[in-house]
């Protein structure tokens, strides 16, 4: 899908799967090397705007490696951009770990998926079928 972007800073490059096979895009850090503290989070810029097509998405996730390796993942995962959204696409990231990490200008910070939103049209009624897990919660399948 062709979906347009605007680079905010010359050099940057756009955001790009590694292997053929990947479902998401990385997401760079074009803000300078920072410095983030232990249990604290970090607005990350990476210096692109993007027209993401109505009745999507830009799902913004951890990558793993930087999750295993330094403890960092996005704050609120999955971070959204919606399709009416025109801004600076930015990542919150979060330390997760008890060392003050350094992420510098440059890295890949996380990956962005283009993903399908359908709409909602809620149409209220009684009841709802009941099903064999019916009201079973949080914890309801076991540890």
């Amino acid at each position: 899908m062709l979906v347009k972007v605007v680079k905010l800073k010359k050099g940057i490059k756009l955001p790009q799967y590694q292997h053929s096979g990947d479902s998401c895009v990385d997401l760079v850090n074009v803000g300078g090397d920072v410095l983030i503290e232990p249990f604290s989070r970090q607005i990350i810029p990476t210096g692109i705007k993007i027209a993401v097509p109505e009745g999507y998405e830009l799902q913004v996730r951890p990558r793993s490696g930087l999750a295993l390796k330094k403890g960092i993942t996005v704050l609120n995962t999955p971070g959204t951009v919606d399709s009416g959204y025109r801004g600076e696409v930015c990542v919150i990231l979060y330390n997760s770990s008890k060392e003050t990490v350094k992420l510098e200008n440059g890295e890949r910070v996380a990956q962005a998926a283009l993903c399908k939103v359908e709409k909602i049209c809620w149409e209220e009624v009684e009841e709802i079928d009941k099903t064999k897990r019916n009201e079973g919660g949080f914890g309801s399948t076991g540890i």
